[in-house]
């Protein structure tokens, strides 16, 4: 006599094989089969008693796709909020102070102390490189740069401070338009990237470093000292806002991909990476306001443009902000949405940085 058994999720009914003694499970759904000695057809359909729980199971599914739809568009609201809380612009008091004397009388409270969070390797200078070093402070650091062309003529020079916390021979790779736009181009390393002595603050005492390595370009035989530019891609872009900022040094400034809210970047890093990003106490909004150019929009000593990508919905609100504040103060400063996301937006941004500065 045939076995059968029945399963207790979908209600399909299965032939077993003769003599069958293991466990059997549904190929439908993968529930364990139940025994059922029940006369009928002995193929896989289902019974009248599956076409009852199958009118009950669309009642309860079509109440449960009825409440899941309500609950879904409470929760998008919910979850909008939440975003928009973490990309919107900090509410930093307004600092009428000048930034450059801020920094003066402002030392930021390290709670950890040492190499930048990102790995690294050993890189030779390509060919037309030349790696020298440079002084900041009583730190020795080191700077890739062009090398003297070949007329021997000087030339307008751009400092391009390279994204993430380390640097890297494809840094220099995406400074090529600036080169074939016949700049010089010096990309330096900062304090605790790359092996370097001096402890990681996140956007704060590497603005040290920037300028330092700017006062090395500018002192180069084949410069013009009279046309240092400053430019800057993600980490560099904002680096690039500070040193702006704090000095007089550069006759333009083009930031891609800059955060001007660092209060708002640092909720924006996963939380097992946030100690290791933020060496500070993060309670501390004044550490916060210190890194961040929204804080100080009256302080730019020089023309910006500040270009984010199309689908950088992240840095679009705050950077807008920041020009409009800082435009308010009668300083030149543009936001500007440039087609792409974080990468491939830089190209197309720095063909209108070249633009921008050769009018400065």
């Amino acid at each position: 006599m045939a076995a059968f058994a029945r399963c207790p999720e979908c209600g399909r009914r299965f032939r077993l094989p003769p003599s069958s003694t293991r466990a059997h499970y549904c190929r439908y759904c993968d529930a364990l089969l139940e025994s059922d000695d029940d006369e009928g057809d002995d193929d896989d359909r289902p019974s009248s008693r599956r076409t009852r729980r199958q009118s009950n199971t669309k009642t309860f599914l079509l109440a449960g796709l009825i409440g899941c739809s309500v609950l879904f568009v409470l929760c998008a609201g919910g979850v909008g909020i939440a975003i928009w809380r973490f990309v919107s612009p900090h509410s930093f008091p307004e600092q009428t102070e000048d930034y450059a004397q801020a920094r003066q009388r402002f030392q930021t409270k390290l709670l950890r102390k040492g190499a930048a969070p990102q790995e690294w390797q050993v890189e030779p200078a390509p060919a037309g490189v030349r790696e020298l070093p440079y002084q900041s402070g009583n730190l020795t650091l080191r700077t890739w740069v062009s090398e003297p062309p070949a007329d021997g003529k000087r030339r307008p020079a751009v400092l391009f401070l390279h994204g993430g916390f380390a640097f890297g021979a494809d840094d220099w790779e995406q400074t090529q338009p600036f080169r074939d736009a016949g700049f010089v181009v010096m990309t330096p390393t900062l304090r605790g990237e790359n092996g370097l002595p001096g402890s990681y603050s996140m956007f704060y005492n590497e603005v040290d470093d920037v300028l330092a390595a700017a006062e090395t370009l500018a002192n180069l035989s084949y410069v013009d000292s009279k046309r240092i530019y400053i430019a800057g891609h993600s980490v560099g872009g904002t680096m690039t806002m500070l040193a702006a900022m704090t000095s007089n040094r550069f006759c333009a400034a083009a930031s891609f991909s800059g955060s001007p809210d660092q209060a708002a970047w640092a909720r924006m890093q996963p939380p097992l990476m946030q100690p290791r990003v933020v060496p500070f106490n993060r309670a501390d909004q004044r550490e916060f306001q210190m890194r961040s150019p929204l804080a100080f929009p009256r302080s730019f000593k020089c023309p910006l443009r500040i270009y984010y990508g199309s689908q950088e919905f992240f840095f679009a609100a705050s950077s807008q902000t920041l020009a409009q504040l800082a435009k308010a103060a009668g300083l030149d400063v543009e936001a500007l949405s440039v087609p792409g996301d974080h990468l491939s937006m830089v190209e197309p941004a720095m063909q209108k940085a070249i633009a921008f500065f050769q009018q400065k």
